[in-house]
């Protein structure tokens, strides 16, 4: 049996196998009902024993109110003897609301199989299941073969039943602007627990993912299973706890509310539900996931990100040529490597009430145009990247006056506008081949290395006047129309990279992913807050793609003053960047500044593509600690943000380590990999005597044995 495959186990069963685990399913008839079933989710069986456990689920004694196996399925239609959430709803002619399938054929290769099933009143269901190294994807297509149009008012990507637990706890991510990805822990309720978005976006409310374990695990031990959504627009993630003690998981696109029509012959096709089980705790499962990003999802995910300048908290929307130039020369001497132009170099945008939509250079602020300035970035060796907002429009805008029919819109209604902006609507043609005209000529006319993709607003008023009763295809076409621009761009521009934001982390997921080189996690600078949020997102998603900048004290939001060694510490845990205004900065900070890139360059491999461990502690609360592993390379970076807290840790126990090996570090002591595990690291940055905000860069080096 290869590391990852799709096997048949039985008659009408079968076994998704990944590297570590098994996912095994079938179809199964009860009475006049036909379902497709989970039997067993858990470790990597032998391929002998994997018919072992087919039909092996506990049942209950069935009664009028109680089915006792609709939790099982992979998509659990509403109709028949079925009370739990519905990952499939339709609506047929004539009102009827019951969906009634029959197994047709099982579509089988190596790593993918569809299940192939009909329902009498025209629609055909594809339940497909993938492996991809240690992750079942999952997703299902549904086309109308009917003479009659059909409304799917649930079309999720599927289902997914836990093992049965002493006790069952989930994590996840929950916030807000400026608060994203702030990890919640607790026991799940008997009943059903919703994650959801309806804002057209992935948010900065939630993330769709969620961890579920007994109770038990760790970050180093312990079973979790995690179920992902790789889709950018608004999604909805339910979990159920029965009383009874069953627990599901069903994922999908959309949110309630909107109901997605299918005439005679079309094909709705939904994003992958991604399943991955590990029996190393979180940690095991993080990096499980981080692996899958970098191998499966993210475009360029070897490369050594560069450490960038974005000259946005430096100038606001006072941008001009000189002033850009000026912050270039400063940047280029700190050993920056990308130059980025945020808001405000554009149209007549002298501030976020106009503008927005006319995308050539102010001529007033770039009289000869960009290319004097990005002429310069490059000659001072550095590569080229603008700010763009390409879904959004000001009404004070020469596109909103000629195009006001491509925002989103109900006729006769108001037109609410946030931050004095309106939406286009990517679901529209004649929108997205507007975008992709300017987008491209800009990246063509002034050789841009870089987009930096902005979204600063949820949907409001979301119609689509000429789409009539289709309308509601808005929330999965404008999300699409998002990626095909994104990878036409790609296409065209092999070179160009691309930054996903939406006023911060609103969009942050593996949909974007797959087209995106780096997520902007939030607009919250401040380094004890991102501590928090870049803890969160560590749960999934790869430091490598993780945009973190070094910014002014006091911070701008926050008004916090920390100090710049901290500051650029928590930046360096992913993809650094500067973002404060150098024109200011000392000699003394800028001097720092350069010993402080240099160190990040120095092992940047190990932090952007190595096997990250959170050691300890609570980040930007308690002295804590985060370790990246990558070949021969360690790289610990500690934090204690309070000089107070007297009962710290001392030491930092080390992990994933080789025990064997000799690692040395940069005074030439060394230790052997199970001495750092087990007794530790004493650290200055965790003693009890010192200031506020300290914080240090451990490297440790495994000697040749």
């Amino acid at each position: 049996m290869s590391s990852v495959n799709i096997l048949s186990v039985g008659d009408r069963a079968w076994a998704a196998v990944t590297k570590t685990s098994a996912f095994v399913f079938g179809v199964e008839a009860a009475g006049e009902d036909t379902r497709v079933v989970q039997w067993y989710w858990g470790p990597r069986l032998p391929e002998a024993a994997l018919a072992e456990v087919v039909g092996q689920v506990p049942r209950r004694t069935g009664s009028g109110f109680h089915d006792p196996r609709d939790v099982d399925e992979l998509l659990p239609v509403e109709g028949g003897r079925r009370w739990g959430v519905p990952s499939l709803q339709a609506a047929y002619a004539g009102g009827v609301r019951s969906v009634e399938l029959s197994f047709v054929e099982a579509v089988l290769s190596d790593t993918e199989i569809e299940l192939v099933l009909r329902d009498p009143l025209g629609l055909r269901v594809g339940v497909h299941v993938k492996v991809v190294s240690e992750v079942v994807e999952r997703w299902v297509s549904v086309a109308n073969e009917g003479p009659h149009a059909v409304r799917l008012g649930r079309l999720d990507s599927g289902s997914w039943a836990i093992p049965e637990q002493a006790g069952y706890r989930y994590t996840g991510v929950a916030g807000a602007w400026a608060q994203e990805t702030q990890l919640h822990r607790a026991e799940l309720a008997v009943g059903e627990t919703t994650f959801t978005s309806r804002t057209g976006t992935t948010s900065h409310r939630a993330n769709p993912w969620i961890m579920i374990d007994a109770g038990d695990a760790t970050e180093e031990r312990g079973e979790v299973w995690t179920v992902a959504l790789a889709w950018s627009g608004s999604w909805r993630l339910t979990a159920q706890r029965r009383p009874e003690g069953d627990v599901a998981v069903t994922a999908g696109f959309g949110h309630d509310g909107p109901s997605w029509p299918l005439d005679p012959g079309e094909t709705l096709v939904t994003p992958s539900a991604l399943g991955l089980y590990s029996d190393g705790g979180f940690g095991a499962a993080s990096r499980a996931w981080h692996d899958y990003a970098r191998h499966h999802v993210l475009p360029t995910p070897f490369e050594e990100r560069p450490v960038l300048y974005n000259s946005w908290e430096a100038t606001w929307f006072d941008v001009n040529e000189e002033g850009q130039i000026d912050l270039a020369r400063r940047a280029a001497e700190l050993g920056v490597e990308l130059f980025v132009v945020d808001d405000g170099w554009f149209g007549s945008r002298t501030d976020d009430r106009r503008g927005l939509g006319d995308w050539w250079p102010n001529p007033d602020r770039f009289p000869q145009g960009l290319s004097k300035l990005f002429d310069t970035v490059r000659e001072l060796g550095m590569r080229a990247g603008l700010w763009v907002e390409p879904e959004m429009v000001n009404p004070d805008s020469d596109l909103y006056r000629e195009h006001p029919d491509w925002v989103l819109h109900y006729p006769g209604r108001r037109r609410d506008t946030l931050r004095n902006q309106l939406v286009l609507n990517y679901g529209r043609a004649d929108v997205r081949e507007w975008a992709i005209g300017w987008l491209s000529g800009l990246v063509s006319d002034y050789g841009l290395d870089y987009f930096k993709w902005d979204m600063n607003r949820s949907f409001t008023q979301a119609g689509w006047a000429e789409a009539g009763e289709r309308a509601d295809l808005l929330w999965i076409e404008h999300t699409r129309g998002v990626y095909a621009v994104m990878d036409t761009l790609r296409e065209r521009h092999p070179r160009l990279r691309i930054e996903s934001c939406s006023g911060g982390g609103g969009r942050i997921d593996f949909g974007i992913l797959r087209r995106t080189d780096e997520v902007w996690t939030s607009d919250n600078t401040d380094a004890r807050d991102r501590q928090a949020i870049q803890d969160g997102y560590s749960y999934l998603y790869p430091a490598s793609a993780m945009s973190a900048w070094v910014t002014d004290s006091p911070n701008p939001h926050t008004r916090r003053e920390v100090p710049l060694a901290y500051r650029f510490h928590v930046a360096m845990a992913g993809a650094l960047g500067v973002g404060g205004d150098l024109t200011r900065w000392s000699p003394a900070e800028l001097e720092q500044a350069r010993e402080l890139i240099a160190a990040y360059k120095a092992v940047r491999p190990a932090i952007q593509h190595g096997r990250q461990h959170r050691l300890a502690g609570t980040p930007g609360v308690t002295a804590s600690a985060v370790q990246y592993v990558h070949e021969d390379t360690v790289v610990v970076l500690a934090y204690n943000p309070f000089a107070l807290s007297k009962h710290p840790p001392r030491r930092v126990r080390l992990a994933g380590l080789d025990p064997e090996a000799v690692y040395e570090d940069a005074a030439g002591e060394r230790r052997h990999g199970q001495t750092l595990m087990s007794h530790g690291l004493a650290l200055p940055t965790w003693s009890t005597e010192g200031s506020d905000y300290r914080s240090e860069m451990v490297v440790l080096r495994r000697l040749g044995i």
